[in-house]
C-alpha cells in the first residue's frame, strides 16, 4: 500500500504528489519539503484516491484535520544546511 501526499492548490483544487520510494526520505519529510509553505497536507493511500483519472479535478479533500503543513523547498533546504553546519 503506497501513500500519496495531497494538498490544496491555489485554484480550489488539489495536488497529488507521488513520492519516489527510493529517495531515502520519510513520507513526512517529503511532504514538509514539497508542499508549499503553510499549506496543509494529507497522507492518503492508493485506495483513497480515484483510480479513474477522467474526473481527477473533481476530487475533494477535507483539510480541516491535516497530517501536517508544508514548509516549502527553500525553508527545507535552509534547515538541512543548518543541520549540516551544526554537525
Amino acid at each position: 500500500m503506497d501513500k500519496i501526499i495531497v494538498f490544496p492548490n491555489d485554484n480550489g483544487g488539489v495536488v497529488f504528489c507521488y513520492p519516489a520510494k527510493e529517495c531515502g526520505m520519510s513520507l513526512e519529510e517529503i511532504a514538509r519539503k514539497d508542499v508549499p509553505a503553510g499549506k496543509p497536507y494529507l497522507l492518503l493511500t492508493d485506495e483513497e484516491v480515484p483510480a479513474d483519472h477522467t474526473f481527477f479535478d473533481a476530487f475533494e479533500a477535507d483539510f480541516s484535520n491535516p497530517d501536517g503543513h508544508g514548509i516549502g523547498q527553500e525553508a527545507w533546504f535552509a534547515e538541512q544546511s543548518d543541520k549540516e553546519q551544526a554537525e
